[in-house]
């Protein structure tokens, strides 16, 4: 019988974060920590934007959805890691976890296909500066934000809907702190060729293919930072693609190296490891390196807290 038909409940077992019991108090701290700071990050990024009319302008419409998708990733899995850590049974319901997987699934998918529309702002920006306002109108924003969040949860629903297909024992030892399509598919009692085919194929066309659109676009901005005449100007532009460039492949690699690798080897640690990557570190790091240096922020910022701080006369 497949997964939703079985007469015995299905439970899984998340011991991700077991093998070390003297740890345990320092990873709920380390997760804790990361959780509080990503929501206080991006929740502040989302507060300067909305408050501040200068900052409505298609980078930052993007940042928004940005943010909102990293409390969204953190907010689905830490929560319940943390739960967990704390847990002697260290269990998880099958429904808890298929909720998991496709609220994080979602989110992922999403986030991959926007930064590439990021990448895209940033391009236009820089290099068609004369027709910015015309292309990225606000007509074309809403348009292609609607376009990455639909065909993200799509995919979402198209990888839980074929797991929904499997079959799981009652029982099940998952090696990771949070469900994730790779570790679901590990541990499936019956076969998972049409899985691992459908989440290399996802995983090529939203994960490789939207890094390679992200690169080229980075690569024509570069050349344009080239033929700028000022050094100072030069410089600054280098830093921020460059801070850019190392979060973007920092969140492309784990998912592609997370989700394409388990087809052909297995390496639970390595698995764990570039997991926390994309989905906690990540989104941790997305309002530095995105938000909090640029000047105009901070200038948003300086000006909320001041208006906050001083009374009105």
């Amino acid at each position: 019988m497949e997964g939703t038909n079985q007469s015995m409940p299905i439970i899984f077992y998340m011991m991700g974060l077991s093998s070390h019991p003297e740890l345990q108090p320092l990873f709920f701290a380390i997760f804790l920590v990361i959780y509080i700071a990503t929501l206080l990050g991006n929740s502040a990024i989302s507060t300067i934007i909305t408050t501040d009319s200068r900052l409505h302008t298609p980078m930052y419409f993007f940042l928004i959805n940005l943010s909102i998708l990293d409390i969204c990733c953190t907010t689905v899995a830490i929560p319940k890691v943390l739960q967990i850590i704390q847990s002697k049974k260290k269990i998880m319901s099958f429904a808890g976890c298929i909720a998991q997987l496709y609220l994080f699934t979602a989110a992922l998918s999403t986030e991959l296909m926007l930064l590439v529309v990021m990448a895209y702002d940033r391009y236009v920006a820089i290099c068609h500066p004369l027709h910015y306002s015309t292309i990225m109108s606000k007509k074309t924003c809403i348009l292609l934000a609607a376009t990455v969040w639909l065909l993200g949860f799509m995919n979402s629903m198209l990888h839980t809907g074929l797991i929904l297909r499997l079959k799981f024992c009652p029982h099940n030892i998952i090696d990771h702190f949070f469900c994730e399509i790779p570790s679901l598919l590990s541990v499936a009692c019956s076969d998972t060729y049409i899985n691992n085919v459908v989440v290399i194929i996802a995983d090529i066309v939203t994960g490789m293919g939207c890094f390679t659109l992200t690169v080229i676009s980075y690569t024509y901005i570069i050349s344009a930072i080239l033929k700028i005449r000022s050094a100072d100007k030069k410089k600054k532009a280098f830093s921020t693609c460059a801070s850019h460039l190392t979060v973007v492949s920092l969140f492309y690699g784990g998912v592609i190296y997370t989700y394409v690798r388990p087809v052909f080897a297995n390496n639970p640690d390595a698995d764990k490891v570039m997991s926390a990557v994309y989905a906690f570190v990540s989104p941790l790091l997305n309002p530095i390196i995105y938000s909090l240096r640029n000047k105009e922020v901070i200038d948003a910022l300086k000006k909320l807290l001041g208006r906050n701080v001083i009374p009105q006369r």
